[in-house]
């Protein structure tokens, strides 16, 4: 069943982001290669909300963290690769505990702003008059996305065991039952 390299592969990247994902549980305020793309989505997403108020605009930055990522796994469901899709799934889990750091520091207000500015979710939960519980609701973000980051990891593990989907097109078929399927040229 391994001796496909497709699967071997799925498999491998599943587990290297089963690993990388223990990392980043481990150390969750440590800055990683995959913020360097987080980041730009996210103050991305500020100016995408932008024209629905303040209180939008500020959500709107993490907001797109999770949207960007959400839209690849429908993509990815839509073509039938559950496993592209549970790749993308754990990129929302990672996600998920970037921004809970995030907002467990609405008080403290300790981590650097891109350009400086109003720390979103102080302003935030401020606004709804929940700052007093920073820590409490960073603990239900991180918590949600140990839960997704441990579905898409068991997902990803059975979707890597499983026979590629069919596309429909013969892409998936093997060298050997194309040729089978051509006929012979008769001269």
């Amino acid at each position: 069943m391994l001796s496909d390299p497709r699967r071997a592969g799925r498999l491998a990247l599943t587990l290297a982001l089963a690993a990388y994902g223990v990392v980043c549980l481990r150390h969750p305020g440590e800055f990683r290669l995959i913020d360097n793309v987080n980041l730009p989505i996210h103050e991305t997403g500020h100016l995408v909300f932008a024209p629905f108020g303040e209180f939008v605009e500020a959500l709107g930055g993490t907001l797109f963290q999770l949207i960007v990522p959400a839209t690849f796994v429908a993509y990815f469901l839509r073509r039938g690769d559950r496993h592209a899709a549970t790749v993308a799934l754990w990129w929302v889990g990672e996600n998920c505990w970037n921004i809970a750091v995030y907002v467990a520091d609405a008080r403290a207000q300790l981590l650097p702003l891109v350009g400086g500015g109003e720390h979103d979710w102080a302003y935030l939960l401020a606004e709804l008059g929940w700052l007093a519980r920073d820590a409490q609701v960073a603990r239900a973000v991180h918590l949600a996305g140990v839960v997704i980051f441990l579905l898409a990891t068991v997902a990803g593990f059975l979707a890597a065991l499983q026979p590629p989907a069919s596309t429909g097109d013969g892409a998936e078929r093997g060298v050997e039952q194309v040729a089978l399927t051509r006929r012979p040229a008769h001269g």
